[in-house]
């Protein structure tokens, strides 16, 4: 199917007709491994996909699962992460547990021959997450890095247009965030993966910043305010013939703007008798069908990747193009790089 069959901010997998949209009722059994806040808001947006059942719960603690397990209407509540891999009713885990534990949590279900969305940061380093996704390619199942971000319209609108050429070449991307794959994710969404960063710097501790050098031809500015600020949280990628901007939250964002002046004009106020260019807003309201109780903003998205899970699996995918693993791993390496720097930082 040609891409410009569908809308811009159709979503990547449908777009490239690499799935069928109706299978987002594809039928798949999920188990909950982590009975958290983001867990609870990740299942909450889970029961409004047509195919997705919860089938079960797993926590550390008896208590919690029941507790999760009674709120949500789930049936099998346990105690035992290893039992929820390996009962028979799960077919795919969604693993919400904290970063270190990751690798552990998403091996385990990836040797039960479970397919498994993991909660982003896929895991502490990129040498980790390697040998997470040799597992998954052993016993052919998918591992998909949860950036949810990815999966929104307006980011997957911006995609578009950056593929179609309306903002010209990408030269910038500016991003903040106070956690750093978030930010991180940006820069392939604007550039792509062919190339890594030649350089990587970053500066400062409790406020941070990074700057991705690419040959010298093109940047991305990635700031990480601390959690307790009052920050932008606004994307931008800036390109020689436009703009976009992902309104605020730009990790989860329903609206995108794209300045872009009439062909032929230079893209310069400085060049237009500080007249910006036209502006073109697009917004993309949450979905009603999901409803949370006390979110974080925008946990109602969550609904966009499970959908695209669904989808994919029902057309016998191990990924999602929308972060695939080459992307995944992409952005796992500048993270692993930045973390480096900042804790070498932090002995001085």
């Amino acid at each position: 199917m040609a891409d410009q069959q569908f809308p811009l901010s159709t979503p990547f997998d449908v777009r490239r007709g690499l799935t069928d949209p109706n299978d987002t009722a594809f039928p798949l059994r999920w188990g909950i491994l982590g009975a958290g806040n983001v867990s609870r808001q990740f299942a909450l947006s889970l029961k409004s996909v047509k195919g997705a059942s919860i089938t079960a719960v797993a926590a550390r603690e008896q208590a919690r699962a029941d507790a999760f397990a009674a709120n949500l209407g789930i049936a099998k509540a346990l105690d035992s992460y290893e039992s929820m891999v390996a009962d028979p009713d799960v077919d795919i885990v969604y693993v919400g547990t904290k970063t270190w534990l990751h690798k552990e949590h998403s091996i385990l279900g990836l040797n039960a021959g479970k397919h498994v969305l993991c909660e982003k940061p896929l895991a502490s380093n990129s040498d980790e997450a390697t040998e997470m996704y040799a597992v998954a390619k052993a016993q052919d199942v998918m591992l998909l890095d949860g950036m949810w971000t990815r999966f929104f319209p307006a980011v997957e609108h911006a995609r578009t247009l950056i593929e179609q050429g309306a903002i010209g070449e990408p030269l910038m991307v500016h991003a903040d965030f106070f956690d750093p794959i978030y930010v991180i994710q940006a820069a392939p969404l604007a550039f792509g993966i062919e190339a890594l960063p030649t350089t990587i710097t970053t500066a400062g501790r409790a406020a941070s910043a990074a700057v991705l050098d690419y040959d010298g031809k093109r940047a991305a500015l990635l700031s990480f305010p601390p959690f307790n600020s009052e920050l932008p949280e606004v994307t931008e990628i800036f390109g020689t013939q436009g703009r976009i901007s992902l309104g605020r939250p730009g990790h989860c964002p329903t609206d995108i703007t794209l300045h872009s002046p009439p062909i032929g004009q230079v893209p310069s106020q400085y060049r237009t008798g500080n007249v910006p260019a036209p502006a073109q807003r697009f917004h993309y309201p949450l979905p009603a069908n999901v409803s949370i109780p006390s979110p974080f903003p925008n946990q109602h998205g969550f609904l966009y990747m499970a959908e695209a899970v669904h989808r994919c699996l029902g057309a016998g995918l191990k990924e999602c193009p929308q972060y695939s693993e080459a992307e995944s791993m992409h952005c796992m390496d500048i993270l692993t790089e930045i973390m480096r720097q900042k804790a070498a930082a932090a002995k001085n």
